[in-house]
């Protein structure tokens, strides 16, 4: 029988070859264009981020704009305007004469709404008038027979037909009728006063030109629940004569009279002993005063002159006690006519003879906005509630301004730089965006949010790189396959364990037992690894039958009694080294005997709980850096004569370093970003100090606690945008950094 044999037909080999060679290419090219399209999908996406975060920071950077609205007729006959405004829709803007005379206008169309003039006795004359501070919207006018009108702006508001009016009135806090100040009849001249529910304060000077502070104190009659109002009258003692502006605290604790280039403050808190604090030398080369006023929250003082300056002045801690003390300087152009303040914030407006309208903020020390409107003579400015608007008297008008300055307390300076914020002693870093005052001024330094971050990766990478790389070194070159293959999985899985989970432990356990222990801590971190060195060198000198006892595979785990005995010993004699050394009480020691604060969650409980988050990354990264330096250079190595140590720290770890490097950078990137672990093991207190007992704030923590509650659009809403974007930034450098040194360890070590 003969069988035949087929021989491949060439063709058809060449076919299938061609079929397979099409398929492979076009496989190829579809994951070219697949990776392509993925990577630059990642980079897009990249620059998406970065351009959101840069289109909602970028208007904390914007200046104000004031645009001109309308201009109202004022009648002739009209006396000064004692104060000038509008409500808060800017619907109807007022102006209250020194007379007594209030009128209201529309916004709309300049038209005269209503007009009302305060009930002045027949044969009385008013001698002196006097505003409150921008926000409570009250005047008084003192009267020759020592009476008292008080009145206030108010504006009520109904929806008849779902229709929002706005009907402008006058209310009267002390009563419609004239108030008794003087009880011997006095005139009331250069009239100053401040006023609150409970207290009533008064400060004028009679005709014979004496000053004197009647003061009436209201008190609930607990059976008739009627107020009660008690009278105290002092006088003020070395006042000056001549005073051209006079003002009042809205607390009635200081009054302060401008004569000529001097500011004369006193304490006025006890009507019965009232003394001279301080008296301000307001005098400056070739400059003259032209106003005086108070800041919003009336802790500060605007001095304006004729040469275009303003100056604040607050109160700062010195040897005599809290003196007022000259803080920031700003320019606004020609000789200042008016100057006006916001109700809440530390913006100002000025207003110079030649019509030149400034606006500034003092904290930032930023100027908004600067231009020149058609303003002659200008007299008073007020503006609106929402500071959106701006009412400016000029001649026989009254100009409204539309203003939009909605990020007037950020600057590049203002978060990067020390600021003296009222009633700090000197220039400080702080961030403290909120408060439960309505008076307060945010305070949004990124340094200390930018120093903690900083802070805290450094204290992790410091517990953290020299395990992870000294564990991946051993593990990778010197561990037995068998025991690597249950470590590494296993260091690599703790990377799975939830960031929260370790900084609830980190806050609620190892805080405390930090705390308690703090000597057994200190002692194990000096034990702990002169206890590894001297078992190594034990070891070492054993004789060789008591080595061969124990596998050569299991070797490593000798280690664990010992680490365990050095862990119980630490924590052991942790009491008796208190008692020893630190009178028994080693917190009390460190704040008391050292001057070192110390918070329980602190830089070291950081540093601990987020070593063990990074050490994965950077063990992970290392290890497989060093594990996979060819054998064919450690071999040769060794078979040059070369020790295992020589090899390995002349060609293994030369060879890995770029994986090395790369692996440490990841780790501190890592670092950097992690907020779960630091938002529950601090106490989260925004401070620049080194010290390794002490918290901290990150930027990303600050943002996972800040964000919920901050208020969409607002200043402390961008801020926190622009931590974001900080944030990004120290990654992206921290990430390109790596890459950059990684490639050029790479280039330099690749001949070996």
């Amino acid at each position: 029988m003969v069988t035949q044999v087929m021989k491949p037909d060439p063709k058809a080999k060449n076919l299938l070859i061609g079929k397979g060679s099409s398929r492979r290419a076009i496989q190829d090219k579809l994951t070219q264009v697949g990776v392509t399209i993925g990577g630059t999908m990642v980079f897009v996406a990249l620059l998406l981020i970065f351009f959101y975060l840069l289109y909602v920071v970028k208007p904390i950077f914007d200046g104000a704009d004031v645009k001109p609205l309308i201009s109202v007729d004022i009648p002739g006959d009209s006396s000064p305007a004692l104060m000038v405004g509008s409500d808060e829709q800017n619907e109807i803007i007022y102006r209250v004469s020194e007379s007594g005379q209030v009128d209201f206008y529309d916004a709309k169309h300049g038209n005269l709404i209503e007009s009302e003039r305060l009930s002045i006795p027949e044969g009385v004359e008013v001698v002196g008038s006097a505003a409150s501070v921008a926000s409570e919207q009250r005047f008084a006018l003192g009267l020759d027979n020592g009476q008292l009108l008080l009145a206030g702006i108010n504006f009520g508001v109904t929806y008849p037909d779902n229709q929002r009016v706005i009907t402008p009135d006058l209310r009267y806090p002390a009563g419609a009728q004239p108030l008794t100040v003087d009880e011997n009849g006095a005139p009331l001249n250069n009239l100053t006063f401040g006023y609150n529910s409970e207290k009533m304060s008064f400060a004028y000077q009679d005709q014979a030109k004496v000053w004197h502070l009647t003061r009436q104190e209201g008190e609930e009659n607990m059976m008739t629940e009627e107020v009660e109002w008690t009278s105290t009258t002092g006088l003020i003692n070395d006042a000056p004569v001549s005073v051209q502006q006079r003002l009042m605290s809205p607390d009635q604790r200081q009054l302060m009279l401008r004569s000529g280039d001097k500011l004369f403050i006193y304490d006025i808190r006890d009507a019965d002993d009232i003394s001279l604090l301080q008296v301000l030398e307001l005098e400056l080369a070739r400059a003259k005063v032209t106003d005086v006023s108070l800041l919003a929250g009336a802790s500060s003082i605007l001095v304006s002159y004729d040469s275009g300056l303003v100056v604040q002045y607050f109160q700062v801690n010195g040897e005599r006690g809290r003196q007022y003390q000259e803080i920031r300087t700003f320019e606004s152009g020609s000789s200042i006519a008016s100057v006006a303040s916001e109700f809440y914030r530390k913006s100002f407006v000025t207003v110079s003879d030649k019509g030149d309208l400034t606006l500034l903020y003092t904290t930032s020390e930023r100027e908004l906005f600067s231009e020149t409107f058609d303003l002659k003579n200008p007299g008073k400015i007020g503006f609106s509630p929402r500071a959106n608007a701006l009412v400016v008297e000029s001649g026989s008008k009254l100009h409204l301004f539309a203003v939009d300055n909605s990020h007037p307390e950020v600057s590049w300076s203002a978060m990067w730089s020390k600021v003296w914020y009222e009633g700090y002693p000197e220039p400080k870093y702080v961030w403290q965006s909120t408060s439960g005052s309505d008076d307060f001024e945010a305070k949004l330094s990124l340094m200390p949010l930018a120093f903690g971050t900083m802070k805290a990766a450094l204290y992790a990478m410091l517990f953290a790189t020299p395990l992870a790389i000294a564990g991946a070194v051993y593990t990778a070159y010197f561990m037995s396959p068998k025991i690597r293959s249950i470590v590494k999985p296993t260091i690599e899985i703790m990377e799975a364990l939830p960031t929260v989970i370790l900084g609830f432990l980190a806050g609620l356990w190892l805080a405390p037992l930090i705390e308690d222990n703090l000597p057994g801590i200190l002692v194990l971190l000096v034990l702990l690894p002169l206890s590894i060195l001297t078992t190594a060198f034990i070891w070492h000198y054993l004789p060789g039958r008591w080595k061969q006892r124990l596998p050569e595979t299991y070797q490593e785990l000798m280690l664990l009694p010992v680490i365990i005995f050095i862990g119980w010993l630490s924590f052991a004699i942790s009491p008796a080294i208190e008692v020893a050394f630190f009178h028994g009480d080693s917190r009390m020691f460190i704040t008391n005997e050292l001057g070192i604060t110390f918070d329980q969650r602190n830089a070291l409980v950081v540093g601990i709980a987020m070593g063990f988050a990074v050490i994965p990354t950077i063990f992970s990264i290392a290890e497989d850096a060093v594990f996979s330096v060819p054998r064919h250079l450690s071999n040769g190595s060794l078979a040059l004569g070369a020790t295992n140590w020589q090899t390995l720290t002349r060609v293994v770890l030369l060879t890995a370093s770029p994986g090395i490097f790369s692996a440490v950078m990841m780790g501190l990137g890592r670092a950097v970003g992690e907020t779960m672990i630091v938002l529950m093991a601090t106490g989260n207190t925004a401070i620049m100090e080194w010290s390794v007992f002490e918290g901290m704030r990150t930027l990303a923590a600050n943002i996972a606690v800040e964000m919920p509650e901050s208020a969409i659009g607002s200043s402390h809403y961008r801020v926190l945008f622009l931590a974001a974007f900080v944030l990004f930034i120290f990654t992206f450098l921290f990430n390109t950094i790596a890459e950059v040194v990684r490639q050029r360890l790479r280039e330099r070590y690749s001949s070996l």
